[in-house]
């Protein structure tokens, strides 16, 4: 049974002082009790450090938001894989759907960030998702096929097994929207069955692949639940630790000690 994983994206959100103490309440209770569920924050980069120390030896897991694909050098305004590894990160979310909308990132982009962050000792979280327009011309799949064969190109069987997928329907982040779960299962299974046939099943199996866009306490369970939905990359409400502890406790249900 593949383990669930909760993963927090703070997006551009917090100050210091809130975000170590949503940090602080979240390591209370994320201890090291349930196995089956684990536990990550992806805080904005001047905040790695401060959250880093108040997660410390709770189990919750350290993740940045983005990080360049190249190494470190003349390359001002950017962040290096190397240093997110060397304040405490063991994870980086790459090609979230915002910063190819956003900032222009291509799947060629995101695999050269994929293959650097790799490299240099990060797992991946990495983003998939078709925008609303997409999805109503009977896209969903097409969309997710090229994104998955560009975002991976080069990434072998190896690196592969450090790499979380994060399914985000476009349509969904931020808008209050959510995929059904039958909506979310079945863009999941497609995934999966790429999985298996541009590697191998076994593989395919063994991968998670985490649902995200507009995640709340009223839908986790049922989201994660399905079979192919291996938990959820939370978004807004990550940011209040009202919010975002139901979500883990729904996984925690799921996957008891």
């Amino acid at each position: 049974m593949r383990r669930l994983f909760v993963a927090g994206n703070w997006k551009m959100n917090t100050l210091r002082e809130s975000g170590v103490a949503l940090a602080t309440g979240l390591a209370k209770e994320c201890h090291k009790s349930h196995p089956g569920v684990q536990v990550a924050v992806c805080p904005p980069f001047p905040f790695l450090l401060p959250v880093a120390a108040a997660i410390a030896g709770s189990g919750v897991e350290l993740g940045a938001q983005n990080c360049s694909p190249e190494k470190p050098g003349a390359f001002t305004g950017e962040v290096a894989s190397g240093m997110l590894l060397d304040v405490g990160c063991q994870w980086v979310i790459l090609g979230h759907s915002e910063r190819r909308a956003l900032y222009g990132e291509t799947d060629a982009l995101v695999a050269q960030k994929t293959a650097t962050a790799l490299a240099a000792g990060l797992s991946v979280i990495l983003c998939v998702g078709e925008t609303l327009a997409e999805r109503q011309a009977n896209q969903t799949d097409a969309v997710l096929d090229r994104q998955m064969a560009g975002s991976l190109a080069g990434i072998d069987a190896a690196g592969l097994a450090r790499i979380v997928i994060a399914y985000e329907p476009v349509w969904a982040i931020g808008t209050g929207l959510t995929a059904t779960t039958e909506q979310a299962e079945s863009a999941h299974s497609h995934l999966r069955k790429w999985l298996a046939s541009r590697y191998n099943a076994g593989l395919a199996d063994a991968t998670r692949i985490l649902y995200g866009g507009s995640v709340k306490a009223q839908n986790a369970k049922s989201l994660m639940e399905q079979p192919n939905v291996d938990g959820a990359l939370v978004g807004g409400a990550s940011l209040k630790l009202d919010d975002f502890l139901p979500i883990v406790r729904a996984a925690q249900e799921l996957r008891p000690a």
